[in-house]
Order: C-alpha cells, then sequence, then structure tokens
C-alpha cells in the first residue's frame, strides 16, 4: 500500500481523504493557498504544503507545482478530490509522467469521459440512450438559435469540462441565447479553464438519478447502487438520497447494466458516476463524472462501503473488494450545507467567518464538513461548509431523523441552506416523490423567512418595505433596493405579496455589490439608458456568477470599476436616476 497520498484539493473533501488515509495506515499530504493556511484540511493532515499567495484559486490549478509538492514530500500518489483538478487529463498524465500514481481513471479515460461531447458519442457506442444534444460544441449564440429550431425550448448550454452547474445556463426563448451563452463560456473557463460548451435539449418533468459505478485494473467493473439528485437550485444539487425512491427494479437493474457497459466500453478504472434523466418510464444518458462525487456518503451508508479506501485500494492495484452489483439496505438522505442566503429563493453566496459551528449527533447521523468554529469560508473557493446524512432502515424514518438534526444544526455567524433543506424535507411533495429538477425553483415559495426580518415605514405618500441584506437581489430590482407599495393597495402596510405577485422594487438607484467578488462584465456605459431588470454588471463570487440589475427605468450615473476588478461587499458602483435621456 502507499505509504503517503498528497491530497490535491481543500476543505471537505481534503478532510475527508486525509481521514481515510489515516485509516489506512497512510500519510496525508495536502496543498493549500495562503489564504487557506488557517484551514481544517490543513489542520486535519499530517503534512500541508503551501503553494503560495497568488490568486487563490489559481493555486489549486498550478499542475507543475500540485506535482512539485508532491514529489517534495515523497508522496507516492495524488488524490484529486472533485472540482479543481479531478478531471483535467493533462493533470492525469503529468502525475503518471512524474512517477506518481494517479487516484482516479487513466488520461485517455478522463479526456473520452469528461468531455462530455466525446462522452455522448461513447453513450451511443455503448447503447445507452441519449436526450436530443449538438453534435459538437458551439461557438456562439447562433447555433443555440439553430438548435432551438430543431429541438424547440428549454435548452441548456453547458459547460463540456466540468460539473456542479458551473458553466451551465437554461435558456427558455431566443431571446436569451446571446447572454446565456456569453455567461456559461465565462464561468466555464473561470471554474475549468476550459471554455468549451455544447447545448442539450432540457427534459422539463425529468428527475436526476445517477449510478454509481467501480472497476479495477484486474477488469472488474460493478454498480453499486443508484442516487436521486434532483432537488437542485441553479443546477447544483441541495439534497441527495440513496437508493432513488420511485424506480421499477426493471429501470434500476436497466440503469445499473447501462453504467456499467460505458465504464467497460472505455476501459474505466476506480470510482465513477453515470448520471441520467429520468422522464416517465425512460432514462436518458446525461453525463459521466469521472472522479468521487460529492453526494458519495449516501451511497457508502447504504452500501456499507468506504469509497474514498476503495479508490485508494484500486489505484495501488488491489482487486475490487466490493463484489457483484450491490443492494441498497435502508435509505439514506444528504443536505448539503452551503454559505448560502436562502431568502426569496435567491440562494446567494454568503461567505464569513462561523462564530460557532455545533454538529448534531445521534443514531443514524454523520457530518462531513470542511470547517469549525472559528474557520471562515472565504469567497474565492465553492460555498460548501459541509453535508449533514441521515440514515433510517425506511425512507421516512431518514426524512425525519435529517429534519430533527438540520433542526439541531448550529451555524452562528453565516447565512447557510439548512433552511431551504427543512422546507423540502417538510414538503408533502418531496415525501410523495413528486418532484423533478425544476421542483425546488417553480413550487417551493421561501417568502416566509423574508417577512419576519421586514419593517414598514411611509416616506413621500409611498409606504416601503426596509429589508434585510438577505433581501439583495429581490424581484430583478438593484442590490440593496426598498420594496415599494402604492397607499391603498392590498398590499400597503402588510408587507406580503398580493395574489402571489413580486414585489415592485424601486431604490435610491445605487448598484451594490452583495458579496466579496470580482467583476467579469459590464453591459452598460455612463449615461446610458436603462430599463429595469436590465443587467449593468456581472459579478463572480464563489465561482458563481450574479448579475446586478436596474432597479427601475432610468439613467446609469458615472462608475470607475472596470472588468477584473475585485470589489468589497456592499459597494456602490454606481447610481441609476429615474427618467430618460435628454
Amino acid at each position: 500500500m502507499f505509504s503517503k497520498v498528497l491530497i490535491a484539493n481543500r476543505g471537505e473533501i481534503a478532510t475527508r481523504i486525509a481521514r481515510s488515509c489515516k485509516q489506512l495506515g497512510i500519510t496525508s499530504v495536502v496543498i493549500h493557498s495562503e489564504a487557506d493556511a488557517h484551514s481544517m484540511h490543513v489542520r486535519v493532515a499530517d503534512q500541508a504544503v503551501n503553494l503560495g499567495d497568488g490568486p487563490a484559486a489559481d493555486n489549486y490549478l498550478n499542475i507543475q507545482a500540485v506535482i512539485k509538492a508532491a514529489l517534495d514530500s515523497g508522496a507516492q500518489a495524488i488524490h484529486p478530490g472533485y472540482g479543481f483538478l479531478s478531471e483535467n487529463a493533462e493533470f492525469a498524465e503529468a502525475v503518471q509522467a512524474a512517477g506518481l500514481a494517479f487516484i482516479g481513471p487513466t488520461a485517455e479515460a478522463i479526456r473520452t469521459m469528461g468531455g462530455k461531447i466525446e462522452a455522448r458519442k461513447v453513450a451511443v457506442d455503448a447503447r445507452v440512450p441519449l436526450a436530443p444534444g449538438s453534435d459538437g460544441p458551439i461557438d456562439s449564440a447562433d447555433d443555440v438559435e439553430a438548435f432551438g429550431e430543431l429541438h424547440g425550448y428549454p435548452v441548456l448550454v453547458k459547460a463540456s469540462a466540468g460539473g456542479g452547474g458551473r458553466g451551465m445556463r437554461r435558456i427558455n426563448s431566443l431571446p436569451e441565447a446571446r447572454e446565456a451563452f456569453d455567461s456559461a463560456v465565462r464561468e466555464a473557463t473561470a471554474a475549468f479553464g476550459n471554455g468549451e460548451v455544447y447545448l442539450e435539449r432540457y427534459l422539463t418533468r425529468a428527475r436526476h438519478v445517477e449510478v454509481q459505478v467501480f472497476a479495477d485494473k484486474h477488469g472488474n467493473t460493478v454498480y453499486v447502487g443508484d442516487r436521486d439528485c434532483s432537488v437542485q437550485r441553479r443546477h447544483q444539487k441541495l439534497i441527495e438520497e440513496s437508493p432513488a425512491p420511485g424506480l421499477s427494479n426493471q429501470m434500476r437493474q436497466a440503469m445499473g447494466e447501462a453504467s456499467v457497459r460505458l465504464a467497460k466500453h472505455v476501459g474505466y478504472v476506480g470510482a465513477g458516476t453515470v448520471e441520467f434523466m429520468v422522464e416517465d418510464d425512460k432514462f436518458y444518458f446525461l453525463e459521466m463524472n469521472t472522479r468521487i462525487q460529492v453526494e458519495h456518503p449516501v451511497t457508502e451508508m447504504v452500501h456499507q462501503v468506504d469509497l474514498i479506501s476503495e479508490q485508494i485500494r484500486v489505484a495501488f492495484g488491489e482487486p475490487l473488494s466490493i463484489e457483484g452489483n450491490l443492494v441498497a439496505t435502508g435509505v439514506a438522505i444528504e443536505a448539503r450545507i452551503n454559505a448560502e442566503d436562502v431568502a426569496g429563493g435567491l440562494f446567494l453566496p454568503a461567505p464569513g467567518k462561523i462564530d460557532n459551528l455545533v454538529i448534531p449527533t445521534g443514531e443514524g447521523l454523520r457530518f462531513d464538513g470542511g470547517y469549525a468554529s472559528g474557520d471562515t469560508v472565504l469567497p474565492f473557493y465553492d460555498s460548501l461548509v459541509g453535508k449533514l446524512i441521515a440514515y433510517g432502515p425506511t425512507r421516512e424514518v431518514a426524512i425525519e431523523r435529517l429534519l430533527g438534526a438540520l433542526r439541531e444544526l448550529k451555524v452562528d455567524g453565516i447565512e447557510t441552506t439548512a433552511p431551504a433543506s427543512i422546507k423540502v424535507l417538510s414538503h408533502e411533495d418531496f415525501r410523495n416523490v413528486e418532484f423533478s429538477t425544476l421542483w425546488l425553483e417553480n413550487s417551493v415559495s421561501f417568502e416566509e423567512e423574508e417577512e419576519a426580518d421586514r419593517s414598514n415605514v411611509e416616506f413621500g405618500g409611498r409606504y416601503f418595505i426596509i429589508p434585510t441584506f438577505s433581501d439583495y437581489g429581490t424581484g430583478g430590482g438593484g442590490y440593496g433596493a426598498a420594496v415599494a407599495q402604492e397607499p391603498g393597495s392590498a398590499q400597503a402596510g402588510s408587507g406580503r405579496k398580493a395574489g402571489g405577485a413580486k414585489r415592485a422594487v424601486v431604490s435610491d438607484g445605487s448598484i451594490k455589490t452583495p458579496m466579496q467578488g470580482t467583476i467579469v462584465k459590464i453591459n452598460v456605459e455612463p449615461g446610458a439608458e436603462v430599463s429595469r431588470g436590465d443587467v449593468l454588471f456581472v459579478l463572480e463570487a464563489m465561482k458563481m456568477e450574479n448579475p446586478l440589475k436596474a432597479p427601475f427605468d432610468g439613467i446609469v450615473g458615472d462608475f470607475e470599476v472596470q472588468v477584473g476588478d475585485s470589489m468589497a461587499a456592499k459597494t456602490v458602483l454606481t447610481q441609476v436616476t429615474a427618467g430618460v435621456a435628454a
């Protein structure tokens, strides 16, 4: 077995891998940026290598620096975790060229299956059903128009090189095409170093179901159950569970066998996930993630396996310890705890210091985290704080255990997604398995979380609801806007929506940054005439793009901000004045 492994990652997954290394008697080495010098993964690992004080996220993407750290530390292998370089074929090749073992599939398999376009071609050869998609990468919004005319809307533009919702945009109609295409390319480039994108027909009633596959170097390939990941916002998963509820045994088996065919077709080795969209009694190949998944704990709990340890053993050359295609025992459900403000369903990144973190304990509970009390969730990285998982002999027991744990969880100092998870698990649709990938955004309201924190005042004959920080961006208006109501209206003084309609938004016209981030796009010039809802600036924070919109029709004032500028939270970028240009 390896005596020392370098972990080329950070946060929750680096901490998780370090602990598996310890159980195997392996010395763990982690890398970190200067900003991450005091993070949990640095404290947990046996050794740590500082990659410098350059751009924080770029340190984890510096292939030569990572390999040098491994060689200098005496590591024999590198585990990439998920994200960063985990699905980078060039990195896998460089690791092997340096005489190190890559704990993952071959570079060829990553290149084939990690590139979503090539993966679709392989799926056809492996007799795995596909949803309609572009034949290859697209170059412009013109390609979106042609695809939409042929297949209809909505359409997804997706990053070929990555996952996790990064570089993915839903396009509901042609007028959205250009902005969505440009935004997806920018976000994919920032997250994966590769801006290549392609198109896929969006299935509006589908669930997102994935199959865990595992293969060794001795020709053994198995599937290890399935997971449902349909509860999503911005194409990023919030709740995951295993096994996927409501599937027939016939479909479950067919999806598992299709996944094994796909893995064998490319000579896959290690842990991989084959993702499908399931609609009615049919399933369609979505993509294959050539790495460990964020949601792997639910599979571990219902199958009594350690997927991280299995990855390490397989990379060393040992045969699979997992025999056959396992059948799940019980149900496990995971809630991702992200540093995000859920008010109004906006899920805005909310980095900051965690003053106090109290993790619930009890029967069937598990928490995989990357932070402790006193740690800071930095704005440079993904917002995942940790994952709270509950196991039960039945789905009902697992739901109740997770609900109880979420209510006991304390993360003081920052906003998290825990309230959204409580709402989801309590919802009748979730309990009855009546949901799709669009369910959370279309059917679940988060207005209740907003009401308690607002106060009403009257000024100049108009009633205003003064919002808290969590209102930034509400209703498509400018960040930091107050919500206005006409005197005598059904809403005036009540602070509630009338007939479910969104509140109109007015403000003093100041356009503020809701959190620390970088300006990646400017759509206007000083003096430009804009309409309410027009995107004026795009701020990238925690690897996500956040549009800053005009709060009303008016004229954009002077500003000096430029693309690439790093901005502090609540910085005023410009002022919009009501009226029209002279």
